[in-house]
C-alpha cells in the first residue's frame, strides 16, 4: 500500500554516524503520524492522499560527530512556565545521552545573537541547570523585537555553533526560520530546531504548547476568587481577564476546570455588548434570576469595539486595547442604566499566570520535547519544530507551523461545545435581525 510522504523536513544529508545515546530502541527514518484520526461514514480512503507528520525520536544513525558539536539555546517572547525545564533537558540530554560538552546559553532572545549587543553568552552544564526547573521565567532571559538574520548567523559562525534551539512561539518561529534561510544561503551546516513556548497554546498544527497547563491551572485560583466574590454580596459580579490575543484557550480551559464561570468572551466569538440578545442583556437576565455571575474575558475578545489605530508592539504584534477595564466600566454604566445595583469586582493575573515555574503536567511535558529537539538537531534536521499530534512527538516545518494561527474553531470544536454547556451561556450574543448597537 502507498501512502503520501510526510511533511518535508529539511535535512542537511544521510546520517552516517552511530548514536551514543545507547537506547533500547529508535524511531525509524520514516515512520509517519497521520494527521486526521477520525474519518466520515462511508467516506472513500485514499491512501495516497492522507496527510502525515514525521516522527520525532532519536534515531539510530545521526548527522552530528557528537564530540565536534556546540550547541547553543536562546528562549524569545513572553514568559511561560517550563522555559526552565526545556533549557534544562536539552542540556541533560545533549550532555549525558550524546556527550555534547560545549553548550552555550544566549541571554535576552534574539538580542543575544547579535554581537553588537554585547550580551555575552553563558556556559551551560547540568550543575549550572540543576535547580533551574524550581524558578519561573528563563534563566536565560527573554526580549522581543526583530534582529538581523545576518548579523545573528554571523555570530553563531564567529562561535562555532553547528545547532541552535529556540524556545519561543509564533515570532520567535518566524525569527528561527529566517536565521534558517540565512544558514542556507551561505551553504552552512547549523541546526535550527524550535521548541513550542506560549500559554496561549495557538501555533497551528501543534496539539499543545508547554506552559499552557500550567497557565490555565494558576487562572483557575483567580476564578475561583472571583466566584467567592461574586457570591459574597447582593447581585455580585466577578469580571476576570485572562491572556489570549487572538485564541481563548487560557478562558475556555479555566472555565471549564472551575465550573463557577457563567460567561467566557474570547477573540474567536463575536459579540454585542448593549443590543437585544447582546452580552449585557443576557448577564442582565443571569442576575435576575441567580444574582451573582463570574465573567472571563481574553484579552483579545471585544477589539472590534476600539478600531485600528495601526500600533504596533516590538515583535510587530497589533497593540491591543485593555479590554478589561473597558468591560468593567460598561457593565457598571449598563446597571446603572437599568437601576439595578451590582457589586462588581476585577480581577487581572494575566502576568501572575504566567511567571510561576512549570506543574507536574508542564514539567514532564516540556522535558519530552526538550529531548525531541535534540534527536532532531543530532540527526541534521533544521527549519522546524517539535510538536505533537494524536500524543505522538513530531516534527513539523516552521513554515507551516506559522502559516496561520490555531483558534477556538466555535462552529465545532468540542472544547466550546462543552464551555457552552458549563457555563449556560448563550451560543451567540450578537445583534438581533436588523437590530442595531447604540
Amino acid at each position: 500500500m502507498i501512502f503520501k510522504e510526510p511533511a518535508e523536513i529539511e535535512c542537511f544529508g544521510e546520517c552516517t554516524v552511530p548514536s551514543p545515546a545507547g537506547y533500547e530502541f529508535y524511531t525509524m527514518e520514516g515512520s509517519r503520524v497521520a494527521y486526521d484520526a477520525i474519518f466520515d461514514p462511508g467516506e472513500e480512503i485514499n491512501p495516497a492522499e492522507i496527510r502525515f507528520f514525521e516522527q520525532a525520536g532519536p534515531r539510530e544513525k545521526i548527522f552530528f560527530e557528537p564530540s565536534k558539536v556546540k550547541a547553543g539555546i536562546v528562549t524569545c517572547g513572553g514568559l511561560c512556565p517550563g522555559i526552565n525545564d526545556v533549557i534544562r533537558g536539552i542540556v541533560m540530554e545533549l550532555h549525558y545521552r550524546y556527550g555534547v560538552k560545549d553548550i552555550l546559553g544566549f541571554r535576552y532572545g534574539y538580542q543575544g545573537l547579535v554581537k553588537s549587543c554585547g550580551h555575552e553568552p553563558v556556559k551551560l552544564t547540568p550543575h549550572s541547570v540543576r535547580d533551574s526547573m524550581y524558578y519561573g521565567g528563563s534563566i536565560l532571559s527573554s526580549s522581543r523585537g526583530n534582529q538581523d538574520p545576518v548579523k545573528m548567523v554571523d555570530y553563531l559562525v564567529e562561535l562555532g555553533i553547528d545547532m541552535l534551539f529556540t524556545i519561543g512561539g509564533d515570532g520567535t518561529l518566524r525569527g528561527a526560520s529566517a536565521i534558517a534561510e540565512e544558514i542556507k544561503k551561505r551553504n552552512l551546516k547549523i541546526s535550527v530546531i524550535g521548541v513550542p513556548k506560549t500559554i496561549d497554546n495557538d501555533i497551528h498544527l501543534i496539539e499543545k504548547t508547554f506552559g499552557f497547563s500550567t497557565a490555565f491551572a494558576e487562572a483557575v485560583k483567580a476564578v475561583n476568587s472571583a466566584y467567592v466574590e461574586s457570591v459574597g454580596a447582593p447581585n455580585g459580579i466577578g469580571l476576570v481577564k485572562l491572556m489570549g490575543r487572538h485564541s481563548g484557550f487560557i478562558a475556555a480551559n479555566a472555565a471549564l476546570a472551575s465550573r463557577h464561570v457563567n460567561f467566557v468572551l474570547v477573540p474567536e466569538n463575536d459579540f454585542d455588548l448593549y443590543s437585544e440578545g447582546g452580552f449585557l442583556e443576557a448577564l442582565k437576565q443571569r442576575i435576575l434570576s441567580r444574582h451573582h455571575a463570574v465573567v472571563l474575558v481574553a484579552e483579545g475578545a471585544g477589539q472590534k469595539f476600539f478600531g485600528d489605530d495601526g500600533q504596533r508592539d516590538a515583535s510587530g504584534n497589533k497593540k491591543l486595547v485593555d479590554i478589561g477595564p473597558f468591560l468593567k466600566d460598561a457593565i457598571i454604566e449598563f446597571f446603572k442604566s437599568q437601576n439595578i445595583e451590582i457589586n462588581l469586582k476585577y480581577i487581572d493575573p494575566s502576568y501572575q499566570i504566567r511567571s510561576v515555574p512549570a506543574n507536574a503536567d508542564d514539567a514532564v511535558f516540556a522535558n519530552f520535547l526538550a529531548q525531541n529537539a535534540v534527536h532532531a538537531a543530532m540527526a541534521g534536521k533544521t527549519n522546524m519544530v517539535v510538536g505533537l499530534w494524536h500524543n505522538v512527538f513530531t516534527h513539523v516545518p516552521i513554515s507551516m507551523a506559522v502559516a496561520e494561527r490555531k483558534i477556538i474553531k466555535t462552529d465545532k470544536d468540542p472544547l466550546w461545545r462543552s464551555v457552552l454547556a458549563t457555563t449556560g451561556q448563550p451560543a451567540h450574543m450578537l445583534c438581533q435581525k436588523g437590530c442595531t448597537e447604540p
